[in-house]
């Protein structure tokens, strides 16, 4: 469901389910003269369209405005749109918090920006993650008092943490493309894999005929295939039913 289409009755039910909440999380970026500037964001938007005609999934509304930044193309007339990671994150930190405020205990942030190192981490990725960290532990002092972990009530934290069942899993991070789920298709920016996977889940996105040599990474771009994009898409939703579902009842 759209969370802004839903109604409060129905937002109760999400919530008493754990249904997971997605934000989805990009950025507006050059993605040559082939590709919509929206590339990042549209793929997490796409993919969970598609989830959320099989699944109980409440989606947020996308957050295109990340820290694109300027390593791939300056922004003049070609259309990316950086914001700094040191904004980014005071807005975060007060979404999450809201979105703690509401009763929500199964967020999830997806996002399709220079995820190639997850774990180490790139700036959009990294004002969300400390966000969630930060608003989590301001919303249980706010609830449970100073000194709350150290309570006779959390003596089982470590035994939860090994269940993901402790409060730091309330909010989750993914990238939309892990190593471990996409292993032979290409990743890329603007090549084969991107374009090919844009072309499976947005075609409007994407116009091969505007496709130039001049850069080298869009060249691979000219082996892509709607049929190619399929293969990444499903790969992709069926790691994403995996991890959505495990908190889904």
């Amino acid at each position: 469901m759209r969370y802004e289409l839903m109604l409060p009755r129905e937002i109760r039910t999400a919530i008493e389910l754990r249904w997971p909440v997605v934000l989805p999380l990009g950025v507006l970026e050059y993605h040559g003269e082939h590709m919509a500037v929206g590339m990042d964001t549209l793929a997490v938007v796409k993919i969970l369209e598609l989830l959320e005609g099989e699944m109980n999934l409440v989606i947020l509304p996308p957050f295109y405005y990340g820290a694109a930044s300027y390593a791939v193309e300056p922004p003049e007339r070609n259309g990316s749109l950086h914001v700094d990671a040191q904004t980014l994150f005071p807005f975060a930190q007060e979404m999450f918090r809201g979105l703690l405020r509401i009763g929500f205990r199964n967020i999830h942030v997806i996002v399709h920006h220079q995820t190639e190192n997850f774990v180490a981490g790139m700036p959009t990725d990294l004002a969300f993650k400390f966000a969630a960290r930060q608003a989590i532990f301001a919303f249980l002092e706010k609830e449970r008092g100073e000194g709350w972990w150290g309570n006779e009530k959390m003596a089982d934290y470590y035994a939860q943490q090994s269940s993901g069942d402790d409060p730091f899993n309330w909010i989750k991070a993914h990238p939309l493309m892990a190593p471990e789920a996409m292993q032979g298709y290409p990743f890329d920016h603007a090549g084969q894999g991107e374009t090919s996977l844009l072309m499976a889940l947005c075609p409007e996105a994407v116009d091969l005929g505007r496709l130039s040599d001049e850069k080298w990474y869009t060249r691979s771009a000219r082996e892509s295939s709607a049929d190619l994009g399929a293969q990444g898409r499903d790969r992709i939703l069926a790691r994403l039913r995996g991890l959505l579902k495990r908190d889904d009842s």
